[in-house]
């Protein structure tokens, strides 16, 4: 298993839906990612790199409650009411490599890297999340897909970066 890093990055433009409140994360990514990839294809936008789900705020459960389905793109290109043109913003990102399932009782989950790289952020002292209202507020974070369910059926390969702006 890989350890958090700190990674210094450039901007990185996307297109993406946005969702500011959102009901059941799994639905919305089921549905969003193929309106997404169709609209790109639609288009005629090539993908510059694997889908993500960027977090904005989740509840104090961790739940997602304001969340944006997004795939990297060169250059800027325009968007429309239901797609949206923004970027990753540059700067120092804490990140992680997660190898397997993205649930699972037996093997190690995103929850599980999730709990990882958070408590290697709080025992190094580096803040990426603000306390909000409902819950924690972010800057930039995101789960990048690199190896999926569409890549390789066998989940013991997928491979989920998850990148978080430091403060």
């Amino acid at each position: 298993m890989s350890e958090p890093t700190i990674e210094l990055r450039e901007p990185q433009p996307y297109l993406g839906i946005h969702a500011p409140s959102i009901g059941d994360i799994r639905q919305f990514a089921d549905t969003s990612f193929p309106e997404l990839f169709g609209w790109l294809s639609e288009h005629g936008v090539a993908p510059a790199g694997p889908p993500f789900i960027r977090y904005y705020e989740v509840d104090h459960a961790g739940e997602p409650l304001d969340v944006e389905v997004g795939v990297p793109v060169d250059g800027a290109p325009e968007g429309d009411a239901r797609v949206r043109a923004d970027a990753l913003p540059a700067g120092s990102y804490l990140t992680f490599l997660h190898v397997g399932p993205y649930a699972s009782d037996s093997m190690p989950d995103l929850a599980d890297a999730r709990s990882e790289i958070f408590g290697w952020a709080e025992d190094n002292g580096i803040e990426y999340r603000q306390a909000t209202e409902h819950g924690q507020s972010f800057p930039c974070a995101f789960e990048q897909y690199r190896i999926g369910p569409v890549d390789d059926s066998d989940f013991t390969k997928w491979e989920t970066e998850f990148a978080y702006l430091v403060l």
